[in-house]
């Protein structure tokens, strides 16, 4: 397996973050790690088997207990956390491993940061994290509080250290700046960003002093205030969409419409009005007093990892990366490269691709660019396709060689640099609006209909699908019939159509063109 990073290690090898260092004794958990007998040295990050149970190096000294449970709030549950403050470094224990792999595997493209300050994440060689609650009571109550909050509850305690931990929260509502919008922002894309942080039930979009601007509503306070503190000043694609985020003083949005420019998520039946989501004088005057987004903020630098649980967010700071990815476990007998251009193309602009000659189930891809590449990464990697798992990484290599002139090299290797098929070549293109993970449904468009020939009818889509391999469980047209949804029985049967179908000649100069959706039928 290739790797891009190295890294300066204290004291111990890779990997060999042995808990007994630091529980021998209590001082052993809180004792200054500067032991002059350890040097430091410089080491390749080795592989090291996947643990749920992640070391976290060089954090700041000032680092809260909150600010690391962030790093890995967005992959999913915190179970447990032990900090070793005197070394500035922490054990985070989540709980699953899938969870730590997507978070490893995102961080190898993202650096990720804390208090500005960057961090080092890898897999501890320890299954499970045991702690001494003695001695980590502070951590504990965070993560108890934390953990309610994931659950679905709310804290239940008296303990003022769970208190301080929401005291910071005074609205469920959000205001939000877009500053440097390169790309649109659409309503949709805000909700799929915050509603992993909790459930999103409002929100109204709108123009203020030339900023695209927005206001949204989560069921609880906590919920508010852990998106907050993981998305500030974070961008939504890369080096544009900045977001800034501070509480509005109001604690409830009234919704009139439910269009592209607001919507009640608690109320479907509301019409959908003119477009224009305009805020009553009452809302309008408490939101003109909101205090300004530059006031004292102190946002935690995890949205890195929030980026990646959202799916469609494309982060700065992977100025390391490549571009080309290695992608193995393939199935050899079926793979080609046009099938491997047209999903990871649903993600970036794939430029080359290649199957290793002497090892025919693994392949490398280069993308346009390191965010590109990471995009496709965190949401192919662990996919089925053709009957096996695929696995996605980062590669060593800087481009993807073409084979020597004459050179005859079995068609392994397609240059598609000049492709039409590249979906992100114009920016700001609606395709930036539609990246989703991939799903069971299927987005169809450039369906023929109105022609002089024979309209496409939904039992000729049904039949073209079914014939990819896989059972058509549901459909619906949208958009005068030159639009549907279409669901398989699984999201490797929706791979492999997509893979099959996508720029299919339709006739008449139709190709049909095929995405992941968000949607169900």
């Amino acid at each position: 397996m290739e790797s891009i990073v190295s890294d300066v290690a204290v004291g111990m090898k890779r990997g060999s973050d042995d808990l007994s260092l630091y529980s021998t004794s209590p001082n052993s958990v809180t004792a200054n790690g500067n032991d002059s007998s350890k040097k430091l040295r410089v080491e390749d990050r080795m592989e090291s088997p996947p643990s749920r149970v992640l070391h976290i190096r060089k954090l700041p000294s000032e680092v809260s207990e909150t600010e690391v449970i962030a790093l890995g709030l967005p992959f999913g549950k915190v179970t447990n956390i032990l900090m070793l403050k005197g070394k500035n470094q922490a054990f985070l224990e989540l709980g699953t491993e899938e969870a730590a792999v997507t978070m490893v595997n995102y961080y190898t493209a993202v650096m990720p940061q804390v208090r500005n300050v960057p961090v080092f994440i890898q897999f501890s060689n320890h299954k499970e994290l045991k702690t001494d609650s003695t001695l980590n009571q502070r951590a504990q109550a965070v993560l108890q509080a934390v953990s309610a909050v994931q659950d679905g509850g709310s804290p239940n305690s008296d303990n003022s250290t769970l208190d301080s931990v929401l005291a910071h929260a005074p609205s469920p509502v959000l205001r939000i700046i877009i500053d440097n919008m390169f790309y649109p922002v659409t309503l949709d894309v805000l909700q799929q960003i915050f509603s992993k942080f909790g459930t999103v039930m409002k929100i109204i979009t709108f123009t203020k002093n030339n900023q695209f601007q927005a206001l949204l509503q989560f069921s609880e306070p906590v919920n508010a205030q852990q998106a907050r503190l993981s998305l500030d000043g974070q961008n939504i694609y890369n080096s544009c969409c900045t977001l800034r985020i501070d509480f509005s003083k109001l604690v409830n949005l009234n919704v009139k419409y439910n269009n592209d420019k607001s919507r009640d998520y608690t109320r479907p039946e509301l019409p959908a009005g003119d477009g224009q989501p305009a805020l009553d004088p009452a809302m309008a005057a408490a939101y003109n007093k909101d205090s300004s987004l530059l006031g004292a903020i102190n946002p935690m630098s995890a949205a890195a990892a929030a980026a990646a649980a959202a799916g469609r967010m494309v982060l700065s700071g992977n100025s390391g990366c490549s571009g080309v990815l290695l992608v193995s476990n393939l199935n050899e007998e079926m793979v080609t490269p046009q099938s491997l251009f047209t999903l990871f193309g649903v993600y970036g602009d794939a430029q080359r691709v290649k199957i290793l000659y002497n090892k025919k189930d693994s392949a490398l891809i280069q993308m346009s660019d390191g965010n590109q590449a990471q995009l496709a990464m965190s949401h192919l990697n662990g996919q089925k396709m053709h009957g096996k798992i695929i696995r996605v990484t980062l590669s060593k290599h800087q481009a993807v060689q073409l084979p020597r002139e004459g050179l005859d090299d079995q068609g392994l290797t397609k240059d598609f640099t000049n492709s039409p098929l590249h979906r992100f070549k114009k920016p700001g293109s609606k395709n930036f609006q539609n990246i989703f993970p991939p799903s069971a449904t299927l987005h169809l468009s450039n369906v023929p209909f109105g022609l002089d020939r024979e309209d496409v009818t939904e039992e000729d889509l049904r039949l073209l699908f079914s014939n990819a391999g896989g059972i058509v469980k549901a459909f619906k047209f949208f958009q005068g019939h030159k639009m549907a949804l279409l669901q398989m029985s699984t999201v490797e049967e929706a791979i492999q159509a997509l893979m099959d179908l996508h720029n299919y000649d339709m006739g008449s100069n139709h190709h049909l063109k095929v995405s992941f959706s968000k949607s169900t039928i």
